[in-house]
C-alpha cells in the first residue's frame, strides 16, 4: 500500500513538471511583440551643405608703377583706408622729366618754323599776286606752311605723350578700398613688374567655393527656372561661418557660377556676394559658406527607425508580418532627426519606426496601425 502511494506521488510530481514545462513553452518567447510602424511616403524638405570659401573683396587690385624709377615718396600705411584718386606713391624718374624737356623744346622749335612759314607765305602772297613771283613759288610755301604745320603737332603730341608719361611718377588709387602689404620703401627701384602694393574694395566681398559635378547637378535641379540665371534668381540665400568659427551676421547670395568646369579638379566655381559694410570681412580671409540645396517628392523617414551595422544604415521592413532588414543609402537632414533616402525603399511600404535595436531578421511582429 505504502508502495502504491509513493508511484503515484512520483507520478504526479512529473505530470506537474511537464505541465509547467508546457505553459512556459506556450507562453512567452514565441509570442509577437507589437512595434509602431510607418507607412513610407514622400515630402520635401532642405539640405544645408558646407563648403571651404575664401574671402576677396570686390576688387583687389594689384597696385603697380607704370614707369621705371625710385620710390620717393610713400604716403599710406599698410592697412589704411583710402579714397579713389588719392595718391598713395610718388616715384623719382629723371628720364620723365628730361623727356618733358626735350619735347618741350621741340614745340617751342616747330613753333618758330610754323611762324616763319606762315610769314613767307603771306610775303608771297601780293608778289605772286603781280607776278612778280610764279605761283609755283607761292605754291611751294603754302606746302612749306603745311609740313611746318604738321610738325607742329607732332611735336605738341609728343609733349603731351611725355608729360603723360610723367604723371605716372604720381601713383593714386583707382578705387575706394583697404591697402594691403607695402614690400617697398623710400629709395627702392621700382618698375612695372612690381606690386607696390594691393587696394581692396571691400564694401561688398566675394566668397568663392566650388562644387563638383555632381553636386553642381543637384544644386541646379532644385531650383526653378530654364536658364542658369533664372535659376540663381531662386536660390536660397546662404550663410558664412569664419575660420575662428564665428558665424557671419549678413547671409549673401550666389550671383555666379563659372560657365567651364576644370579639367584638373572636377568642379565648376562659385561666387557668392555678401554686404561688408562694417568692414568686418577682409580680402584673403578663408571660412565657409553652407548653401541649402530644396528637395521635393523625396522619401523622408526618421532617424530613429534606422540603426548601423559595419558602416551601413539598415532598417526593418515589414514583410508578411515579419521585420526584414533592407540596407539605406540616406542623407541625414539638417535637423538630426531626419534621413532622406536615395535607395532601399519605396513608398507604400511600411518599416518599423521604434524598439529596432530589440528586433532580428525575420522576427514575428505585430504592428500598430
Amino acid at each position: 500500500m505504502k508502495k502504491m502511494l509513493y508511484l503515484n506521488g512520483a507520478t504526479i510530481m512529473l505530470l506537474a513538471m511537464l505541465s509547467c514545462g508546457k505553459q512556459q513553452g506556450d507562453g512567452g518567447n514565441d509570442a509577437p511583440q507589437t512595434y509602431p510602424t510607418m507607412i513610407v511616403s514622400t515630402g520635401a524638405t532642405e539640405l544645408i551643405t558646407s563648403y571651404p570659401a575664401t574671402i576677396r573683396g570686390r576688387e583687389d587690385i594689384e597696385i603697380r608703377p607704370r614707369i621705371d624709377g625710385f620710390v620717393d615718396h610713400i604716403y599710406i600705411d599698410e592697412g589704411s583706408t583710402v579714397k579713389q584718386g588719392q595718391l598713395l606713391f610718388k616715384i623719382n624718374s629723371p628720364q620723365a622729366e628730361q623727356a618733358v624737356m626735350t619735347a618741350r623744346a621741340a614745340v617751342a622749335s616747330a613753333e618758330a618754323q610754323l611762324a616763319t612759314a606762315e610769314l613767307n607765305v603771306s610775303r608771297m602772297t601780293p608778289l605772286a599776286e603781280k607776278g612778280i613771283i610764279s605761283a609755283v613759288q607761292l605754291e611751294a610755301s603754302r606746302n612749306a606752311l603745311n609740313a611746318a604745320s604738321a610738325a607742329h603737332e607732332q611735336a605738341r603730341a609728343q609733349q603731351k605723350n611725355a608729360e603723360a608719361t610723367l604723371s605716372w611718377t604720381s601713383v593714386i588709387s583707382p578705387v575706394d578700398g583697404h591697402v594691403g602689404a607695402v614690400p617697398y620703401r623710400k629709395g627702392s627701384l621700382v618698375n612695372s613688374q612690381n606690386v607696390l602694393t594691393t587696394v581692396a574694395n571691400t564694401k561688398t566681398v566675394f566668397a568663392c567655393f566650388s562644387l563638383n559635378e555632381k553636386e553642381l547637378a543637384e544644386f541646379l535641379s532644385g531650383l526653378e527656372g530654364n536658364t542658369q540665371a533664372e535659376k540663381l534668381k531662386h536660390a536660397s540665400e546662404i550663410t558664412l561661418t569664419l575660420a575662428d568659427g564665428m558665424a557671419y551676421p549678413y547671409k549673401g547670395r550666389i550671383e555666379t557660377i563659372t560657365g567651364i568646369v576644370n579639367v584638373s579638379t572636377g568642379s565648376a566655381g562659385f561666387r557668392a556676394e555678401f554686404p561688408n559694410e562694417e568692414g568686418i570681412l577682409r580680402s584673403g580671409m578663408s571660412g565657409k559658406v553652407s548653401v541649402p540645396t530644396a528637395y521635393s517628392d523625396v522619401i523622408l523617414i526618421p532617424q530613429r527607425a534606422t540603426f548601423a551595422q559595419q558602416d551601413k544604415v539598415l532598417v526593418y521592413v515589414v514583410e508578411d508580418g515579419t521585420a526584414q532588414q533592407r540596407i539605406l543609402s540616406v542623407t541625414p537632414t539638417p535637423d538630426g532627426r531626419t534621413y532622406i533616402v536615395h535607395s532601399g525603399l519605396s513608398t507604400g511600404e511600411r518599416i518599423v519606426t521604434g524598439g529596432v535595436a530589440t528586433l532580428s531578421h525575420g522576427a514575428k511582429i505585430v504592428f500598430e496601425q
